[in-house]
């Protein structure tokens, strides 16, 4: 037999290389390195969960405690002072058949007719014509956006003194030989005069949204339709809309939950008046609260506008579909 033939077939697996500082690691090395591992993420965990808990605590005392007690009480007659008792679905059905609560609930869906479209028509008007200007843009702006940083108070007393007989409305009628119609003391006009205010005061923040979307619009689609004949209107319909619907249905949605929730107007402008022509839900739920001290009875009517607003927004979002272009 030859001498190669004495010679392994092949080459012997290589040895390990020890570990640094000469020693092999042992068999527990890999569990230790896992046990490691854990004791950070859960390092890691608790550092997270300290930092994160006082909005937990806040989130959960001022925001889900109440939630909670509000749709317990609803259930109860619950006066501010004296026995409280179970009442079961009473309050809600007392709501739901009192004539009061019918026009309130008119009267919300009534200034929430007017409002919306007004406000998303004025607003989406002056982001189209500020985006046609060439200098000022800012300026403009920032002085459409002062009625909304404004205190809604200092709104409220403008207002009043424009309305009020001898005000700058009524001069303005005088000029032409004739009387102004009494805006916050005519059940005819005391809603009309609500929405007015409400408008000016609120049009400066979905004007800035349709702005920002606006500017977002890649200039080459106009021009390239300017060039293929389209005027204004053609190119605002079919380039502009289409091209900043997602800002128009955010806008238009929050807007829609903030008008079912307006109180501050109708409280401080005119009470509610002329008798209930102007009472919105939240300022029936403030006074059956906190004037009638019946705490029922304001959380059935809360849970009921939370309903309310529930359905409308649900079916905003199923209808958007139809309108809102997120692939353009």
């Amino acid at each position: 037999m030859s001498v190669e033939s004495d010679r392994p077939l092949r080459d012997p697996v290589p040895a390990r290389r020890p570990a640094a500082g000469g020693r092999r690691p042992g068999p527990g090395a890999g569990g230790r390195a896992g046990a490691a591992a854990r004791r950070k993420r859960r390092g890691e965990f608790g550092t997270a969960a300290l930092f994160a808990s006082p909005a937990v605590i806040g989130l959960t005392l001022f925001t889900l405690f109440p939630i909670a007690m509000s749709l317990v009480i609803s259930f109860f007659d619950w006066p501010g002072f004296g026995e409280r008792s179970v009442v079961g679905f009473a309050n809600y059905a007392d709501l739901l058949a009192g004539d009061h609560f019918h026009r309130v609930v008119l009267n919300t869906l009534l200034f929430t007719v007017l409002y919306l479209p007004l406000n998303i028509v004025v607003s989406l008007g002056l982001a189209v014509w500020i985006a046609t200007m060439g200098r000022g843009r800012q300026t403009l702006r920032v002085l459409f956006f002062i009625p909304v940083i404004t205190p809604i108070v200092a709104n409220v007393l403008v207002w009043r003194m424009i309305y009020q007989p001898n005000g700058a409305i009524d001069g303005l009628f005088g000029v032409f030989g004739a009387t102004a119609p009494n805006f916050l003391g005519d059940e005819n006009w005391a809603m009309l005069a609500l929405v007015a205010m409400s408008v000016w005061q609120g049009f400066g923040y979905n004007m800035l949204i349709f702005s920002a979307a606006i500017d977002n619009i890649p200039a080459t689609l106009n021009e390239a339709a300017g060039l293929d004949g389209a005027g204004p209107w053609a190119r605002f319909r079919h380039i502009t809309v289409p091209m900043i619907s997602p800002a128009m249905f955010f806008a238009s949605t929050m807007t829609l939950i903030t008008t079912f929730q307006v109180f501050a107007q109708p409280y401080l402008l005119t009470g509610g008046g002329p008798g209930v022509a102007t009472e919105t839900l939240v300022l029936f739920i403030y006074r059956q609260g906190f004037s009638s001290y019946a705490l029922g009875a304001a959380s059935a009517a809360g849970w009921i506008l939370f309903i309310l607003i529930f359905l409308v927004t649900a079916v905003q979002f199923a209808v958007q579909r139809k309108w809102v272009n997120y692939d353009v």
